[in-house]
This record gives C-alpha cells, sequence and structure tokens, in this order.
C-alpha cells in the first residue's frame, strides 16, 4: 500500500479508537451516576434522615421517662376494700405511703442481710434488705469509708407484725397524730418493702433524728446517695407530699437508673411518679 493510503487508514483506526473511548467513559459515568442514585438512596432510607429520620428520632423514648411512665401511681394500684394497693409491690420503683398500701401478707421474696457494720448485734429481721439493696448498701458504705466517714446501719426490713407493734408503741407514746407523722400504720410502711434502710453514725450517737441531716455524715450520704441508687426518701420540707416529717437518715433503694433524675429533680417520689409531672 502506497504512504498517503497508509496514512489514511491510520488516521481512521485512530477516529475509531477515540469514538469507542468516549463512548466507554460515558457509559462509565452513567454506571457511576446510577451506583451514586443507589448509594443516595440506602443512605436516605426512611427513618435515617429527613422527616422519616425525625419520626424515627421521635419514636425512641427515653428510657428514664419510659420507665417514670410505666412505674406511674397511676398505673400502679387499684381500689381494694376501699384502699389503695399498690400493683407492683416487687418493683424497686413501688411507692408505698399512707394512701398506697402493700399486698395484704406482702413479704419481699429475696431478704438477706447486707455485710455493713450496724448499731447492734446478733440477728435479727431488720438486719436485712432485698438483695440487689443489700448490695447497693454495701457499695454505699464503702464509698463513704473511703472518704473517711463511718455509717452505721440501724433498721432494715420491718414485717407487717412488727410493724404493728412499732406502731402502737408509738400511739402510746406520742398519742395518735403524733406517731401518725413519724410512723407508719401497718401495711403501709416502706420498711415492709425491703428497699430501706435507716442509717446513722458514731458522730451523732447513732441517733435517728435530725441532727443526722446536719452531720458530715448525713451530708454525704445527701449528697452521693444517688450514686449508688438510694435517695433520702423524707425530704426536709415535704411533709405535706410525703406525709412525715423530714428523715436524714431514712434512705430508700430506687435503682442508680432513676435515683439521679430523681434527685435533680428536687422532687419527692410521690411528685415523681405522678402522671402529671411527666411530659410525654
Amino acid at each position: 500500500m502506497t504512504g498517503p493510503s497508509r496514512a489514511g487508514s491510520r488516521g481512521a483506526c485512530l477516529l475509531a479508537a477515540l469514538i469507542l473511548s468516549a463512548s466507554a467513559v460515558l457509559s462509565g459515568c452513567e454506571r457511576s451516576e446510577g451506583a451514586g442514585r443507589e448509594s443516595g438512596q440506602a443512605l436516605h432510607a426512611p427513618g435515617d434522615s429527613g422527616a422519616g429520620g425525625q419520626a424515627g428520632l421521635e419514636r425512641v423514648a427515653d428510657p428514664v421517662l419510659a420507665k417514670r411512665s410505666e412505674n406511674s401511681l397511676q398505673a400502679t394500684a387499684r381500689t381494694m376494700n376501699g384502699k389503695q394497693v399498690v400493683t407492683n409491690p416487687d418493683a424497686v420503683t413501688v411507692v408505698v405511703n399512707k394512701q398506697r398500701s402493700l399486698p395484704e401478707g406482702y413479704a419481699p421474696p429475696d431478704l438477706v442481710e447486707p455485710d455493713v457494720p450496724f448499731t447492734f448485734d446478733g440477728h435479727h429481721e431488720k438486719r436485712q434488705l432485698r438483695k440487689e439493696a443489700a448490695a447497693a448498701l454495701e457499695r454505699l458504705f464503702a464509698g463513704a469509708s473511703q472518704a473517711g466517714l463511718e455509717l452505721r446501719a440501724v433498721s432494715g426490713y420491718r414485717s407487717y407484725e412488727r410493724q404493728q407493734a412499732v406502731y402502737g408503741q408509738h400511739v402510746r407514746t406520742k398519742g395518735a397524730e403524733e406517731a401518725a407523722r413519724v410512723s407508719a400504720v401497718p401495711g403501709t410502711s416502706e420498711h415492709q418493702t425491703g428497699l430501706t434502710m435507716d442509717v446513722s453514725s458514731p458522730s451523732v450517737g447513732n441517733v435517728l433524728g435530725a441532727v443526722f441531716g446536719s452531720s458530715e455524715e448525713g451530708r454525704w450520704l445527701a449528697a452521693h446517695a444517688a450514686e449508688y441508687g438510694f435517695i433520702v426518701r423524707y425530704p426536709n420540707g415535704m411533709e405535706s407530699v410525703t406525709g412525715y416529717v423530714y428523715e436524714p437518715w431514712h434512705i430508700r433503694y430506687i435503682g442508680t437508673d432513676l435515683a439521679p433524675d430523681i434527685a435533680r429533680s428536687g422532687l419527692a417520689l410521690e411528685d415523681y411518679f405522678d402522671e402529671a409531672n411527666m411530659k410525654l
């Protein structure tokens, strides 16, 4: 073949190659754009972003608020023989007070004796707490000890029969009206739940009184009890809500998920579990 013919052939081949290359590039771009669209659809799947994502987020409940709602006063009691009886006596969130009694014959299922110092020796039912609360009390006492403070356990679980004796003694020595401010009618005592311990300190002679609240141990307890799942059940100035005078020594186990929130709220347990105070 002559020179000009070869040159023309080479030019034609080069042009064809360029056309084929451009077609491949365009095809690749289309595939890339398609993959991008598919990838974008995966990234923006319903519930992940945009309006769908916001709806998904709204469906995820605050676990603390959800637990409050599930254990609200309104959801956990029923009327029996003219009085309100709790329906969740075994729950650590149970609210027992003058208006809400435990079921007749109730006794906690898992009472044990915590390994903490008591103000007395020998076996007694008031050395007991429910298992979870007992373990938490041991951690609380250890925390106080690490802070250089001494706490003493005074009185924990109290059976219905023993509460009868305690309440009767208060009535005989103080009169019915004053007894109602400092002691519970049998069947309505938190001590019967096995979730409460009265504590004191040698620094105040191990007494159960307001003086404990102003002691270094009492102030530490008020500030740190929630870290271990406890609250001071009858705060100062809330007798109209709780029904009882200020008891800085009376701590109640409610769990480490709720106790810090209760402490931050500044609410008594009755108000904390009232649906009227929940923003759902």
